[in-house]
C-alpha cells in the first residue's frame, strides 16, 4: 500500500464535499460494548429493538466486518441558517428538525460515501475491499467518530467539535487497507450543562447518559402508539424530532455551512402549518414527504404528532383540525385527536 494513500485520500474526502476525515481502527473502542449493555439494561433503548438484537456486532466492530483493517470516518455537515429553535415561539407552525428538512441524507452522504471508497479501491491499486455505512447499519458512529478524532460525545450524547459545532452526519467506511490511525479526541464539555438543562422531557439522567424513552426525537419518530399523556404536553409543536440540545452547544459558533444544496432546508419544512398537515392523508402525506426522511415514520404517526402539536398550541382556531380527525381509520390518531379537543377547550 502507498505510504502516502491516507494523505491524498483526506485531499479526495475534501473534494467530495466532506468537511473532516479521519481514520481509527475497529479495535479502538473496546468499551461501548459495555456502554450498549448498560444502556439496553437500563431499558433506555425503548421500543428500538434492534439496538438488543444485534448487540454483538454494535458492540464490536470487528465482529461486524472481521476483514477490516481501517475506518474511516467522515463528517457531513448540515448546520442550519437560522434558530432552529425560533419556531418554537409559533404554536401554529410544527418543528421540524434540522436534519429534515431537506433530502434524506441517508441516499446524499451515503452517494458521497461510495464515489470516495471507489477512489480508495483504485488508489489501493484494486486491492483494498470496503463496505460503506450511513447510520441504518449496526455500527455505532459517534464512539468511532470520537476515537477517529472527528470530535468528542457530549453530554448530550451526540458528537461535537471544535471546528464544527455538532451539526454534522456521520458516514463510515471500513476497508481492508492499513491505514494509519488518527490521535482520538478528549471530551472537552467542561461544566457546561446547557444541552442538558434545555432538555423539554428531562430525558437525561446523567451527563453522557440519554434516556432515549423520555427523548422527543425517538417519541416523534420512533415510538409507536400514543405517546404517555404526561410527555404530550412537553413536546409542544415539535413534530419530528427535537433540536433543543443541539441548538445551544456553544461550539456551535465554529459550525461550517453544509455545503451540499440538496440537504439545504425545503421552504414548506422549516415552520409548517399546523391546519395544512392535518389534512394529509396517505397519499398526499407520501407526495409531500417524497425524498425526505420524514416518510419513512408513515402518515398516521407523523399525524398523531401534529395533533400533539395542535393541543398544545393554546389555539381554539384549531379545534377543527383537531375534530376533523377524531373518526380518523387509525385508533392512535383518533386519540390524538380526542386528546388535542380536550385540551384546547380547556384554554
Amino acid at each position: 500500500m502507498s505510504p502516502d494513500l491516507k494523505a491524498r485520500l483526506l485531499v479526495q474526502a475534501r473534494s467530495e464535499g466532506f468537511a473532516k476525515c479521519r481514520i481509527t481502527t475497529p479495535d479502538a473502542v473496546p468499551g461501548i460494548a459495555a456502554r450498549l449493555a448498560d444502556f439496553v439494561d437500563a431499558g433506555y433503548h425503548g421500543q428500538m429493538a434492534w439496538m438488543a438484537e444485534r448487540m454483538n456486532w454494535r458492540g464490536d466492530p470487528a465482529a461486524l466486518w472481521p476483514k477490516a483493517r481501517s475506518i474511516v470516518m467522515l463528517a457531513e455537515p448540515y448546520t442550519p441558517e437560522t434558530d432552529p429553535l425560533d419556531v418554537l415561539q409559533h404554536p401554529d407552525r410544527g418543528a421540524v428538525s434540522v436534519y429534515a428538512q431537506g433530502r434524506d441524507y441517508h441516499d446524499v452522504v451515503k452517494k458521497r460515501l461510495k464515489r470516495l471508497g471507489r477512489w480508495l479501491i483504485e488508489a489501493g491499486g484494486g486491492a483494498p475491499e470496503i463496505k460503506v455505512f450511513v447510520d441504518t447499519a449496526p455500527v455505532m458512529e459517534k464512539p468511532l467518530g470520537q476515537a477517529a478524532g472527528l470530535g468528542w460525545q457530549g453530554k448530550h450524547t451526540n458528537l461535537l467539535a471544535r471546528d464544527l459545532g455538532n451539526w454534522f452526519f456521520l458516514g463510515a467506511i471500513f476497508t481492508t487497507a492499513e491505514l494509519p490511525p488518527d490521535a482520538p479526541e478528549e471530551e472537552k464539555c467542561g461544566s457546561c450543562t446547557a444541552c442538558l438543562d434545555i432538555c423539554p422531557t428531562d430525558a437525561f439522567p446523567a451527563p453522557f447518559r440519554l434516556d432515549a424513552r423520555r427523548c422527543i426525537s425517538y417519541l416523534t419518530i420512533e415510538y409507536k402508539g400514543p405517546v404517555p399523556e404526561d410527555l404530550r404536553e412537553r413536546m409542544g409543536n415539535r413534530i419530528y424530532g427535537c433540536d433543543d440540545c443541539l441548538a445551544v452547544c456553544p461550539w456551535n459558533k465554529f459550525a461550517r455551512t453544509g455545503r451540499d444544496a440538496k440537504l439545504a432546508a425545503r421552504d414548506d419544512l422549516v415552520a409548517p402549518d399546523l391546519a395544512e398537515l392535518a389534512k394529509l392523508d396517505d397519499a398526499g402525506f407520501r407526495k409531500r414527504f417524497s425524498g425526505s426522511p420524514i416518510k419513512r415514520i408513515g402518515r398516521d404517526r407523523f399525524i398523531r404528532n401534529v395533533l400533539y402539536a395542535i393541543g398544545n398550541s393554546g389555539l381554539t382556531r384549531l379545534i377543527p383540525s383537531a375534530r376533523a380527525l377524531v373518526e380518523d381509520p387509525d385508533e392512535t390518531v383518533r386519540d390524538a385527536a380526542r386528546w388535542a379537543i380536550g385540551r384546547l377547550h380547556k384554554v
